[in-house]
């Protein structure tokens, strides 16, 4: 900028030395023509002076005309303040602000510019108003509502025509509103005056019911007045409801406890629904009956109680101490005050359990898984399982290896149910007279005891049978009785390895399944069918054990709860 200013200056001289120079050419020109014709030095002097009086003229009035073209522009750059100033205050916007330094013109031009924009503005935003003020007196006058209060005479304000802007929408949208209330409202009246069989008895009701839905008056106090009266229509049709439910209720409860019979039930089918002054009325009318014969079967219906009370009791893992702690339950005097005492309780515990439901249902959940881990504990011990008929001990396996994951993770998820909710209750959560994690220790130390103890029971045991062995020989086993040997059929030994063993040794050795020591039977004995068994080796030099020894020592084969695999067996002697 600074180098465009610089430029133009430096023309600047340049032109004003070449007007100069000019005027000395045009000078010195005229004094060689006046030479030349002759003209007296004299003459020649006055026509130089006539010639810078023509000069100078020239040059005044050249620039009284672009003083007066300052002049004009300065009164315009004035006039155009004014007006902008009155139009910035007009329109609420911030005065103009002219950037840098410009010149006369550029600002005069600049500001016509500006006054030029902000009359249109003036002129959009009065339209806007109008335009406004015409939907706010429509919708008012449909709403009930007073005027938007906004200055006619003014110029509004950015800010003002927004709001005035938000607020004929919110109109709007508060006629939408009230209109879809009005139908919703009409047609819940119409509906709970057919539940209660009542007729529009005010003029408001007919105004509502009958008239046109146009012509209704969307005011507050209308509205009002229409939820008010919805409002006691309900009231009256959630109590009928109520009553009625409350009646079928007791009616099913006292069927049940009465053990009335399916065809009498049939007969009050028609009344077990609806709400309306006749279906009340008949439901009242079954309840004092089946309270009358409540009365005469006083015993039958506390016994039922009490089986329900079992249930709930279960439902709710409630100890022996939790049980005995209802002393009426085991009262034998069946009056009304001891029903009392057992409906009080019913509901009490029934409102219980509903309330800790998901906890209750949780600790079922788990209590059955519990109990199946338990039975697949159980049936890894069994050495029938082995036979694997229909493939039951692959799927055994895979459930068991499913439940030992999703059984700690059940456990988990309940404690972390059962921390909240003690937090919640400020009391522990208790299953079976523990707290539940108190409850899932004590059943897995239990679990660990019994496998402790039938481990123990299975060693006593072993250790029994080897020394009646040691004492008296292995007893006889019959050879097609054997599992996993051929049969002795000539021509259907089953040959490993080229190498059949046909005979038996009378010193024969035993070894046990865990111990190198080698006993010897005092006694050689032949099945008594009077065959001989046949035995296979292995190519290893190993014999494989019998059948019989399978059977006699299946304790000796599980390790830490579970059955050794075939695996296990091809290392073993006999």
């Amino acid at each position: 900028m600074v180098h465009m200013c610089s430029e133009v200056e430096v023309l600047g001289e340049v032109l004003a030395e070449e007007s100069i120079l000019c005027l000395q050419k045009a000078l010195t020109h005229l004094r060689e023509i006046w030479e030349l014709i002759g003209i007296p030095e004299d003459q020649r002097l006055q026509r130089t002076e006539v010639v810078k009086k023509h000069i100078k003229d020239l040059l005044d009035m050249m620039i009284a005309e672009e003083e007066s073209l300052k002049e004009r522009l300065i009164k315009s750059i004035s006039i155009c303040q004014k007006e902008l100033s009155t139009l910035c205050s007009e329109l609420h916007v911030e005065p103009f602000q002219e950037e840098g330094e410009p010149t006369i013109l550029q600002l005069e031009k600049d500001l016509r510019t500006q006054v030029e924009l902000m009359r249109k503005q003036k002129k959009e935003r009065k339209q806007e108003l109008k335009r406004l003020q015409d939907q706010d007196q429509e919708l008012c006058e449909v709403l009930c509502m007073p005027h938007y209060d906004i200055d006619s005479a003014s110029v509004p304000s950015l800010e003002e025509l927004n709001q005035f802007r938000q607020h004929v929408a919110s109109l709007r949208e508060t006629k939408a509103s009230r209109r879809e209330e009005f139908v919703n409202t009409k047609r819940q009246i119409i509906l709970c005056m057919e539940e209660l069989d009542h007729t529009p008895d005010t003029s408001f009701e007919r105004d509502v019911v009958c008239e046109d839905e146009d012509a209704f008056c969307l005011s507050l106090e209308n509205i009002a007045t229409l939820q008010k009266l919805l409002l006691q229509l309900e009231m009256r049709k959630s109590q009928n409801e109520a009553v009625c439910e409350g009646l079928r209720a007791q009616i099913q409860e006292l069927w049940d406890r009465l053990q009335i019979p399916a065809e009498e039930r049939e007969a009050v089918a028609m009344v077990m629904t609806g709400s309306k002054a006749k279906v009340k009325k008949a439901l009242q009318l079954e309840v004092d009956r089946l309270e009358e014969l409540k009365m005469q079967n006083m015993k039958k219906v506390i016994e039922a109680i009490r089986v329900e009370l079992a249930q709930y009791w279960d439902r709710c893992f409630y100890s022996q101490e939790q049980r005995q702690g209802f002393a009426p339950y085991y009262d034998e005097d069946y009056t009304e005050n001891l029903l009392q005492l057992h409906d009080a309780e019913i509901v009490r515990l029934r409102n219980y359990y509903e309330s800790h439901k998901e906890l209750f249902e949780g600790v079922q959940k788990w209590e059955e898984s519990w109990r199946l881990f338990l039975e697949f504990e159980r049936k890894a011990s069994d050495p029938s399982r082995f036979t694997n008929r229909g493939g039951n001990l692959l799927k055994e396996e895979k459930q068991r290896a499913k439940l030992q994951k999703t059984l700690p993770k059940l456990e988990e998820e309940l404690k972390v149910q059962i921390e909240m909710w003690e937090q919640e209750h400020t009391k522990p959560f208790v299953v079976n007279g523990q707290k539940f994690v108190e409850y899932v220790t004590a059943q897995w130390e239990m679990h660990r005891l019994e496998k402790e103890r039938a481990k123990q029971e299975r060693q006593l045991k072993n250790k029994k049978q080897t020394e009646t062995e040691m004492l008296y020989g292995s007893a006889p086993r019959t050879p097609n009785k054997r599992r996993g040997l051929a049969p002795t059929t000539p021509g259907k030994v089953r040959k490993l390895n080229t190498t059949t063993i046909s005979n038996a040794t009378a010193n024969s050795t035993i070894r046990p399944v865990f111990g190198g020591t080698v006993y010897r039977s005092p006694v050689s004995r032949l099945p008594p069918s009077g065959s001989k068994p046949v035995l296979t080796s292995t190519c290893s030099g190993k014999r494989t054990p019998r059948a019989g020894r399978h059977g006699a020592n299946k304790e000796n084969l599980e390790l830490n709860g579970s059955i050794l695999s075939a695996r296990t067996f091809k290392g073993l002697q006999i």
